[in-house]
C-alpha cells in the first residue's frame, strides 16, 4: 500500500481535470489511496471532490488553517503503507508514474526520499524570454536528461516526491512557517523538509521514468509574476541556506540585515543600471530577477532578525 497526498485551495477549473489524469494511473499490486486536503477553498472544490469519490480511492478532508504545509501536516495522520507519495493540485501524472515509484523504493531500500521527473505542460505557448528563466525555482521543473541515480534532497520537489512513512510515524513533520500560505511567503516548504531528512542522514534517489507534468499557467507567462516568483525564493532561500552564515555584528542596524548581504543589493542595483543603459533585454531581466532575488533574502532576515530579537526580549523579561 502507497498513499499519494496533495494540497488544494481554489483550483476547482483545473482540479476536475487533474482528478480525471488520477483515474488512469495504473494501480501498483500492493494497492494505494488518495488524500486529498482542501485548505479553505471558497470554490466549488469540495463538490468537485466528492464527485470522485466513486471513480478513486479518495479520502477528501478540510484544513482550514491557511498554509500548503499546515494541510498536508494534517494528511500526514491519514496516511497509510510504507511509502508517501506528494504532488500538487496542478500536476498530471504519466499513467505508470505509481509503479515506477513503487519499483525504486523496492529495489532502492537504503533510501528514504524518491524524486522523479518534473516537465511542462503550457497553458499557453511559452514567449521566448522563458529561455532565460531558472526553470527549477521559477516553475519548479527538473532536468528530463538526468540519470538515474543518488540525488541531493536539494532536488527533490514536491510536485513528485515519495518518502518513507516510517519518517513521519517517527513525528517528522512539514515546517507550517515556509511555503504556499497567501500571495506572500518564503518559498521551499518541501525543500525545508528534505534538506532536514538528509541532515539527519536519509538519502534521496533519482527516478526518471516517474514523470509528472506541471500546469504553467498563462498567467506565469508574466515577467512580473516571474519577479514576484524570484522575492519569494529569496525569501525561501535565506530562510534555508543563509541563516546561519551571518552572526549578529554583520548586521546593520539602519536595516536590520547584514552588511555583506547589502553589499550584494548594492552592486546588484548598480549592475541593473548598467544593464538599462545597454539595453539589452535579457541583461535587463536577468539583472532584475536577481535583485528581487537578493529583496527577498533582506526582507526574510530582517524577519528573522527581528523574531530573534523579540525572543531574546521574552526570555530576558521573565527571567527578571
Amino acid at each position: 500500500m502507497l498513499t499519494v497526498l496533495f494540497a488544494t485551495k481554489n483550483r476547482s477549473r483545473l482540479l476536475s481535470d487533474v482528478l480525471e489524469s488520477f483515474c488512469r494511473l495504473e494501480s501498483p499490486a500492493c494497492g494505494w489511496k488518495l488524500i486529498v486536503v482542501d485548505n479553505g477553498s471558497t470554490d466549488v472544490t469540495s463538490h468537485i471532490l466528492a464527485s470522485f469519490v466513486k471513480r478513486l480511492p479518495l479520502h477528501a478532508l478540510v484544513e482550514p488553517e491557511p498554509g500548503k504545509n499546515s494541510a498536508l501536516n494534517t494528511g500526514l495522520q491519514f496516511i497509510e503503507g510504507d511509502l508517501a507519495v506528494f504532488t500538487d493540485d496542478d500536476v498530471f501524472p504519466r499513467a505508470d508514474w505509481l509503479l515506477q515509484l513503487r519499483r525504486a523504493a523496492d529495489i532502492y531500500t537504503d533510501y528514504t526520499m524518491f524524486g522523479g521527473v518534473i516537465v511542462p505542460r503550457w497553458e499557453a505557448p511559452p514567449p521566448r524570454w522563458v529561455q532565460w528563466v531558472e526553470p527549477s525555482p521559477v516553475f519548479t521543473l527538473t532536468d528530463p536528461a538526468q540519470k538515474a541515480g543518488p540525488l541531493s534532497p536539494y532536488h527533490v520537489f514536491g510536485p513528485n516526491m515519495a518518502i518513507r512513512t516510517s519518517v513521519f510515524h517517527a513525528g517528522i513533520r512539514f515546517n507550517s512557517s515556509v511555503g504556499p500560505r497567501g500571495s506572500n511567503y518564503a518559498m521551499g516548504g518541501e525543500t525545508e523538509l528534505t534538506a532536514r531528512l538528509g541532515a539527519l542522514g536519509h538519502k534521496a534517489w533519482h527516478v526518471p521514468d516517474a514523470i509528472v507534468e506541471h500546469f504553467i499557467r498563462k498567467a506565469q507567462l508574466n515577467i512580473s509574476w516571474v519577479l514576484k516568483r524570484a522575492f519569494r525564493y529569496g525569501r525561501g532561500y535565506y530562510r534555508l541556506f543563509r541563516i546561519y552564515e551571518f552572526d549578529d555584528s554583520s548586521v546593520g542596524r539602519r536595516l536590520d540585515i547584514p552588511r555583506p548581504l547589502k553589499s550584494e543589493i548594492i552592486d546588484a542595483a548598480i549592475a541593473l543600471r548598467k544593464a538599462g543603459c545597454s539595453f539589452n533585454k535579457e541583461a535587463i531581466f536577468r539583472s532584475c530577477y536577481h535583485l528581487n532575488f537578493l529583496r527577498g533574502q533582506a526582507v526574510e532576515a530582517r524577519r528573522l532578525i527581528q523574531e530573534r530579537r523579540r525572543e531574546s526580549q521574552s526570555v530576558r523579561s521573565h527571567a527578571h
